[in-house]
């Protein structure tokens, strides 16, 4: 069974921190590695806002592809959306998705977030043999070399190395305790007032 419903495997056609696996925030080099806790990613597009008071940059995130409008209207009198790297135009809205995983580093619930349209398609094509067909039973490696416009990601299926009733009852245990994945899309801490 294919890991991206096929309206999100449609948008990766073509060519963090603390809890946040981001493989943005890696550097050159480096790699992260991780179990996914669920089958199935939340999908989104995302732009970003800066803020009119400080400057300091925020997340804004739809369900559907937004349109201009309806980035104005979400981000308000508080926010200007982030201009392109020419600063020519506004950054489009960028399909991503954010999936609960076992954060190998911390060894805790965390979320992997993704815009890069090359390690979505990775990880839906893994889902897709069926040497893999249930992703939760496997480990993953993300790993970057470059940096800038001359960045390449990989992405790595391993065998696991922690165990999965354990990963499986740390993830009830956080759900339990109010972590929601979902809280992403209204701007919420899907982490526990608690934590992270």
């Amino acid at each position: 069974m294919a890991f991206l419903p096929k309206s999100a495997a449609d948008q990766v056609q073509g060519g963090g921190g603390g809890n946040y696996l981001n493989p943005g925030k890696l550097q050159s080099g480096a790699s992260m590695r991780f179990a996914l806790c669920v089958g199935e990613p939340l999908c989104f597009f995302e732009c970003w806002g800066e803020s009119n008071a400080d400057g300091k940059l925020k997340p804004f995130r739809f369900v559907e592809e937004p349109t201009a409008e309806d980035i104005e209207a979400e981000m308000g009198a508080e926010y200007t959306r982030r201009q392109n790297r020419d600063g020519t135009a506004f950054e489009p809205a960028k399909f991503g998705i954010a999936v609960p995983v076992f954060n190998y580093e911390n060894e805790g619930i965390g979320i992997l977030s993704l815009s890069q349209k090359s390690l979505i398609r990775a990880i839906d094509e893994v889902s897709q043999s069926e040497d893999y067909a249930t992703l939760t039973d496997w480990d993953f490696s993300i790993s970057r070399e470059g940096t800038g416009l001359n960045t390449e990601y990989s992405l790595l299926p391993l065998p696991p190395k922690a165990d999965r009733k354990e990963i499986k009852a740390l993830y009830k245990k956080s759900c339990d305790a109010g972590f929601d994945v979902s809280k992403l899309i209204s701007g919420d801490n899907p982490f526990p007032a608690s934590g992270k």
